[in-house]
């Protein structure tokens, strides 16, 4: 692909040195549709980025964009912080026939602000209320939001120095085979818990992605779920499970944990329940722990109404039947786990291994600074792909669940040929 040097004057001098996705992708993107996008110049892109796992569904997903227009178009509430509002309802109905009853989940819902750090804020700050005990316990690798509160649940020493001020009352645990299973599941953890000279305080709560996506795509087994649930019921400790990135079907099953059968006390999801893009976030917990007094936690912007009109079409459209969207999603990830083991294959010395679950999936290189030149490379031949891990060393694949059989061929073939071109 040949490409005309864009004007990005504005941005360099006028935005701050803070932005990160438009240094790996120098283009100006104009318009996208499903899983392309395309910059000024008119260059298109194969999208397996997804908007960090915020468009499950598409750019512009057409079902979702005509409820949309239409809510406008009559006047629908667009600002109504947490007032009841018909487009609330409609969602909120929706939620619970299409996802919560066909799953047995007695969760309450709570809006605590527009995006996914104010979710685990809130979940932070409800487990801590309800135990009356301040301290959490998070895992290694993990990335939980970039407020100081999700900061010291997060383990990326970059991210966390960020925050300028010590991040306290968060203990680390080893997550998932951290270990290279040289050790047995949480023997660390139960042993500080039962020894009263260990320093740990006792914890409010344990906070849990069942996939580290930031982290480097590193996949927790239903065993290792399931095990952490009955160390946090034995010793009367919380379990968040961080959904924002996996859940909404990323892995298949709507959420994430479903697979590992445990029901956690609390659950954070963001990213794609609005469906369109559009920011939206949902805090959900078992009933007996909603102990908020009104107003003890707000935000201006709870209540995204134009979000909760494509989220319950993103919902009716695609999870009405729920089985049928899990098949579609586990059978595109059998695609890419077969395009990955080939490209493995092909490169023995300098890939580590590849891993995920559904439609998230990483390839780690032994040469840490090689997922980078990848991503670099897969962009000139168009194809728009991140990295992730504590050093950038894992090339991630998170294309839209609605992506077809032959986008997702076309991507592959680019990835494997931006490795080949850059051994």
């Amino acid at each position: 692909m040949t490409i005309t040097q864009p004007d990005l004057s504005v941005f360099e001098t006028l935005e701050s040195e803070v932005r990160s996705y438009c240094r790996g992708w120098p283009t100006v993107f104009d318009r996208a549709q499903g899983s392309r996008m395309y910059d000024e110049d008119g260059h298109e892109y194969l999208d397996f980025f997804a908007g960090a796992g915020s468009l499950n569904y598409g750019h512009n997903n057409p079902v979702l964009k005509r409820a949309l227009i239409d809510y406008i178009e009559r006047d629908g509430v667009t600002h109504g912080l947490d007032m009841s509002t018909t487009a609330k309802r409609a969602f909120l109905e929706t939620f619970q026939n299409v996802i919560l009853r066909p799953r047995d989940l007695p969760y309450k819902v709570m809006f605590p602000g527009p995006t996914g750090t104010n979710a685990v804020e809130s979940a932070l700050k409800l487990a801590r209320k309800v135990k009356g005990r301040e301290s959490i316990v998070s895992f290694t690798n993990a990335f939980h939001g970039m407020s100081l509160g999700s900061l010291a649940v997060t383990g990326n020493a970059f991210k966390r120095a960020g925050a300028g001020i010590p991040l306290v009352h968060g203990t680390p645990m080893p997550f998932d085979n951290y270990l290279d299973g040289q050790t047995p599941d949480f023997i660390w953890f139960e042993r500080l818990l039962e020894d009263q000279g260990s320093g740990l305080n006792q914890p409010a709560a344990v906070i849990v992605e069942t996939v580290q996506g930031e982290g480097g795509i590193n996949v927790a087994r239903a065993e290792w779920l399931r095990k952490l649930a009955d160390v946090c019921e034995r010793w009367d400790m919380l379990l968040i499970v961080d959904d924002i990135q996996m859940g909404c079907g990323r892995t298949g099953a709507f959420f994430s944990f479903e697979e590992a059968g445990i029901t956690p006390d609390i659950v954070t999801v963001s990213k794609s329940i609005s469906g369109y893009g559009l920011p939206m976030s949902l805090c959900m917990f078992k009933p007996e722990l909603d102990v908020w007094e009104p107003g003890e936690h707000n935000g201006t912007f709870r209540g995204n109404n134009p979000a909760f009109v494509t989220a319950a079409a993103a919902l009716e459209t695609y999870w009405t039947d729920g089985p049928a969207m899990e098949k579609q999603t586990r059978a595109r990830g059998e695609q890419v786990e077969q395009a990955l083991a080939s490209i493995a294959d092909e490169n023995r010395a300098d890939i580590k291994e590849f891993r995920g679950r559904g439609l998230v999936w990483g390839m780690e290189f032994l040469d840490k600074d090689r997922a980078s030149a990848v991503a670099k490379r897969a962009f000139e031949l168009g194809l728009l792909i991140e990295t992730s891990g504590p050093e950038g060393e894992v090339v991630k694949l998170l294309p839209a669940l609605t992506i077809t059989p032959d986008e997702l061929d076309e991507g592959l073939r680019t990835l494997a040929r931006a490795v080949r071109e850059t051994a």
